[in-house]
């Protein structure tokens, strides 16, 4: 956040043009006189406020939301001056000005939208365009936040692309935005990007490391209870990939009532398509048809990934069933339709091992 040392007319005018007031509300906002605000406009650096107003401003600007404090150096920049802050980024040239803060973080925003619709391109767009443009060392706190962020969201987009491990992957990239916040030394942040890793490790087929990071993080309080209660969910679909369907069915059970006591209807739903999956893995067929009924009929999103993962599960249950098994048959080919339409190889890739193991479970089937 922006800081003063020693307040003129031209950091106060500043001031009042990044809290959007009139001189009139800008008065009554400080508790000075409108004649004292008409003197600070009109002399600007000529003129000092006395003692205790530069303390009223100093306050005045502490209180000020982050929007406000990068529209006062931007005002400040134009006219020429700068706070401290803005002084270390011109060390070196390479770094953001404060304007273009506001913009890196409307295209972060856009981003998140553009993943949660599965439109990858764009997203990846508006990704890289700030990766490529800065490099950590030449940024402040805030424009390192925003590079931890956006290497953050790079790690969403090729984790749901399919490039799970690797160079090029969302296990390289969520490593280097967990290394970025422990720079920042935000370990709310830190601990969300561990439990990015630990679903990386899931879908690289390393359960037992997983469930166990899982484990960890669900007590674990640096997340919030949204968060510890996923890590709770996502220790029991470890586990029943893993073959441990009964014990995972417990603990996905205790996850989806700390999501109701939340009302998070969206991970409510979601948890009741992993409880039919593992109730599919025990063999309770009829559990699992109960269970993904409710995660199908409560969905809480239309979005391609999730529309994919339900029909999915869907399918695999009726896949399960002798009787049911061309109807399954018929719900994988459409949601692997979707997958290839949306770009979702990891997804893709699960449906045809599914199709797979089917057939060699069933044998050939008969023309």
């Amino acid at each position: 956040m922006a800081t003063v040392h020693h307040w003129t007319g031209l950091e106060a005018r500043a001031l009042r043009l990044a809290l959007r007031l009139s001189v009139r509300s800008f008065a009554g906002h400080l508790g000075v006189g409108i004649r004292t605000i008409s003197k600070w406009e009109k002399l600007l650096a000529a003129t000092e406020p006395r003692q205790d107003t530069q303390a009223i401003l100093d306050t005045a600007l502490a209180r000020a939301d982050a929007a406000a404090h990068l529209r006062f150096e931007t005002f400040l920049s134009e006219a020429g001056r700068t706070t401290p802050a803005a002084s270390a980024r011109r060390v070196t040239t390479s770094g953001p000005l404060a304007w273009e803060y506001e913009s890196w973080t409307d295209d972060l925003d856009r981003a998140v939208v553009a993943l949660s619709r599965q439109d990858f391109t764009f997203a990846d767009s508006l990704i890289g365009r700030w990766l490529g443009r800065f490099k950590p060392t030449a940024l402040d706190d805030k424009g390192l936040y925003l590079f931890a962020r956006s290497t953050a969201l790079l790690g969403d987009l090729q984790r749901d692309r399919g490039a799970v491990i690797g160079p090029l992957s969302a296990q390289y990239s969520y490593a280097s935005a967990r290394s970025l916040f422990g720079q920042l030394d935000i370990p709310r942040r830190v601990a969300q990007l561990d439990l990015s890793l630990a679903v990386v490790a899931e879908m690289s087929g390393r359960l037992e490391i997983a469930a166990q990071q899982y484990e960890s993080l669900a007590v674990d309080d640096r997340l919030s209870r949204r968060d510890r209660a996923r890590a709770r969910l996502w220790v029991g679909t470890a586990l029943s990939k893993d073959g441990n369907h009964s014990y995972a069915s417990r603990v996905m059970l205790a996850a989806t009532r700390e999501f109701e006591d939340l009302a998070e209807p969206e991970d409510w739903s979601v948890a009741h398509q992993k409880l039919a999956l593992a109730h599919r893995g025990a063999g309770d067929l009829t559990n699992a048809l109960h269970f993904i009924s409710i995660a199908r009929s409560t969905a809480a999103t239309d979005a391609p990934m999730q529309r994919v993962r339900l029909e999915t599960a869907h399918g695999h249950i009726l896949l399960s069933d002798p009787a049911t098994r061309d109807d399954g048959l018929h719900v994988l080919n459409k949601a692997a339709q979707l997958a290839g339409q949306f770009g979702l190889s990891h997804q893709l890739a699960s449906i045809e091992g599914i199709k797979a193991m089917s057939e060699g479970a069933s044998g050939p089937r008969r023309r």
